[in-house]
């Protein structure tokens, strides 16, 4: 079974930082790729940044020059740092694990329990 725990969410202001992180456990050989999604009330979820075992890195349109998504392979953990934070950056931010190569020799795909970033003066 593998886990995904996210931590780092909370109230900012606009023009704030904040920086999430998300560590994976459990029984694994590898994961693939690590990133961040997120949901806005009363819209569908959607990819924030995401980042490959070898380092590339895809960024939604909205988020780039504002946010980096960067990995620590030995720990499996990824981490968004969030600069100049803006109130439409209001939303649950979702970790997701793809292609998790698990003791059982297949693959999985794992999701966060998701944590709150509200952008508020």
């Amino acid at each position: 079974q593998v886990q995904l725990v996210e931590s780092g969410g909370g109230l900012v202001q606009p023009g704030g930082s904040l920086r999430l992180s998300c560590a994976a456990s459990g029984s694994f050989f590898s994961i693939l790729a690590m990133g961040w999604y997120r949901q806005a009330p009363g819209k569908q979820r959607e990819m924030v940044a995401t980042v490959a075992s070898g380092g590339s890195t895809n960024y939604a349109d909205s988020v780039k020059g504002r946010f980096t998504v960067s990995r620590d392979n030995a720990k499996n953990t990824v981490y968004l740092q969030m600069n100049s934070l803006k109130p439409e950056d209001t939303a649950v931010y979702y970790c997701n694990a793809d292609r998790v190569l698990s003791i059982a020799r297949t693959y999985l795909e794992v999701w966060g329990q998701g944590t709150l970033v509200t952008v508020s003066s």
